[in-house]
């Protein structure tokens, strides 16, 4: 049995996360992914999917994916750079740096891996990577993985930004690296504000949309398209398929030289295998139905503004997302367990978000609507927020 020399150490870290409250479990769905799953047996309404559009159980991703394992086989056998790259792969990737308005997209396994490919892919020693607090952990670790000094700035505060800008003038380059909508608390970054200022300064901007990809702006091309970005500042963007999308992997879309530099010198794209060509298949499905069903989109928002007024009238205090990410914060790690707890013992999923995903202080329920969601089901959430936050 493999073990190590420092294990009692590693129990007893352990067992103070147990005691703190923070001790992370895996839970087994033994049902297909939806707004109705069946966790360790018993049935819930999840309300703690990224799925936003209700994409991942769709018969015609479903039926692409079937089809193109006939054709390709499971497996895609090695890198890109070498047999990986399958037809399915480029036909995405064109598809891709279309509709997000770039001259190239290039795909990645997952969006973790993206994000630390394109800072260490792209920075080296004498430049600096200058990231939003509340950046994703990826974002964070692509940061420490290259050479390039980091540098932090308060969430979203320009001034702060521009404070780093001034502290950082003799670097090579500088990269600023912000999500475009933050996972837990699912605000926008002020990206208007972040061209503008990597404009002025001559920085390079990269922006995670994960959670903004296929569900923010008109056609759901994310942030850029949301803030109504100019062609000439588009920053690099990173996008996801494993959320709205419905599928898996990430991509990465931005000029030419970019691409190709990181085709080069990525690491985490150039030394590991390429994703199942059957996956590539059912992502352009998924990004057809993207393009085609608007509806999902604005029935999404329909619920997003009836659970806000809802629990608003409760009194509860949201954050000011206007995504499907919507954050109460309970604060105290034991009572948002325990409110969790409640909520699935009335049949209801909901995330409980501590530390140290989540500053110290700030432990929340972390609700994330999806466009399967219908008015009833957010009726009944709130009913049973209400009996457990409001009396």
């Amino acid at each position: 049995m493999a073990s190590l020399p420092w294990s009692q150490q590693l129990s007893d870290t352990l067992a103070e996360r147990q005691r703190a409250g923070r001790y992370r479990k895996l839970r087994t769905r033994s049902s297909e992914q939806g707004i109705h799953v069946i966790i360790e047996g018993e049935k819930f309404l999840s309300f703690c999917s990224n799925d936003y559009l209700g994409l991942a159980n769709h018969p015609e991703i479903k039926r692409a994916f079937i089809n193109a394992i006939d054709e390709q086989g499971v497996g895609s056998g090695a890198a890109h750079l070498l047999t990986g790259h399958s037809y399915y792969h480029q036909q995405l990737e064109e598809a891709l740096a279309e509709f997000t308005g770039q001259e190239k997209a290039l795909l990645f396994s997952s969006g973790y891996q993206a994000n630390m490919g394109v800072i260490d892919g792209l920075m080296t020693r004498d430049d600096v990577v200058i990231q939003d607090k509340l950046n994703h952990a990826s974002l964070l670790d692509g940061g420490r993985l290259s050479a390039a000094k980091q540098l932090r700035y308060q969430h979203a505060d320009i001034s702060a930004l521009e404070e780093r800008m001034a502290q950082s003038q003799q670097a090579n380059h500088r990269l600023i690296v912000s999500d475009g909508v933050f996972s837990m608390d699912g605000d926008l970054a002020p990206l208007n504000d972040l061209v503008r200022l990597a404009k002025i300064q001559g920085a390079g901007l990269f922006i995670d949309d994960a959670h903004a990809f296929g569900v923010i702006g008109e056609r759901g091309a994310g942030s850029v398209e949301h803030w109504d970005i100019e062609q000439q500042d588009r920053p690099i963007v990173m996008g996801t398929f494993g959320k709205a999308f419905g599928t898996a992997g990430a991509f990465v879309a931005a000029d030419e030289v970019v691409i190709e530099t990181l085709i080069q010198q990525a690491r985490t794209y150039v030394y590991t295998t390429a994703q199942p060509a059957a996956l590539a298949a059912a992502t352009l499905q998924s990004l057809k139905l993207v393009q085609q069903e608007s509806w999902r989109r604005d029935k999404l928002s329909s619920l997003i503004a009836q659970f806000r007024q809802g629990a608003q009238g409760l009194g509860l205090a949201l954050l000011a997302s206007d995504t499907a990410i919507q954050p109460i914060v309970i604060g105290d790690d034991k009572k948002a367990i325990e409110v969790g707890k409640a909520l699935e013992q009335q049949g209801l999923l909901v995330g409980v978000i501590r530390p140290p995903t989540v500053p110290e202080g700030s432990t929340r329920l972390r609700i994330t609507l999806s466009a399967d969601h219908c008015e009833v089901d957010i009726v009944e959430l709130l009913t049973a927020l209400e009996t457990l936050l409001c009396t």
